[in-house]
């Protein structure tokens, strides 16, 4: 695993050992950001079951002003923070160990907003139509917010939700991404 573009190109990130957490592939991650864009100058960036940080750190090697990774996996929650800091960009970073719901609420009530959302969730969870009701209903995307959701080729992700529309969606191997903006 490494960061695919950006002032951090080409540093590896730290793996899990265990086997609950599923990285996303360099090859997909370099896949979603060039559907997105390639730069996020300024970019506020959640990621919901974040492993490893590849995707906020990415989005940070690319511009991204600053990040939240959200999980509650303690093996996560170190990886998050080793990777941050590893490519020197702890202090653009907040870690939240907690289950998501949890952070959701948390992060509306504290008026956080973010141009950017991703969220990998565990492939078994099938929790693709919750969590887009969930962003959408916190308020947690900004005027032009888009909403990035990694899942199994196997669970039927939502055409979109009131507020935010299913934009693209691509599929490699057993991995699907679905991005959804809001209209």
């Amino acid at each position: 695993m490494r960061i695919v573009a950006g002032k951090a190109r080409g540093h590896h990130l730290i793996g899990p050992r265990s086997s609950k957490i599923r990285p996303t592939a360099d090859r997909v991650r370099e896949a979603i950001f060039n559907i997105l864009g390639q730069w996020m100058d300024d970019w506020s960036v959640l990621d919901l079951f974040a492993g490893t940080g590849a995707l906020a750190l990415e989005a940070i090697s690319r511009g991204a002003r600053r990040a939240v990774m959200v999980d509650e996996d303690k093996e996560a929650v170190r990886l998050c923070a080793t990777n941050a800091a590893a490519l020197g960009f702890k202090d653009q970073v907040e870690v939240l160990a907690m289950p998501v719901a949890r952070a959701l609420a948390q992060l509306q009530g504290a008026g956080e907003r973010f141009e950017l959302i991703f969220a990998d969730p565990p492939y078994g969870l099938r929790a693709g139509q919750q969590l887009l009701e969930a962003v959408e209903s916190a308020g947690l995307l900004s005027n032009a917010g888009i909403f990035c959701l990694e899942h199994d080729k196997r669970e039927e992700a939502p055409p979109g939700h009131p507020g935010l529309a299913r934009s693209d969606q691509r599929r490699f191997g057993d991995t699907v991404v679905s991005i959804y903006r809001v209209p």
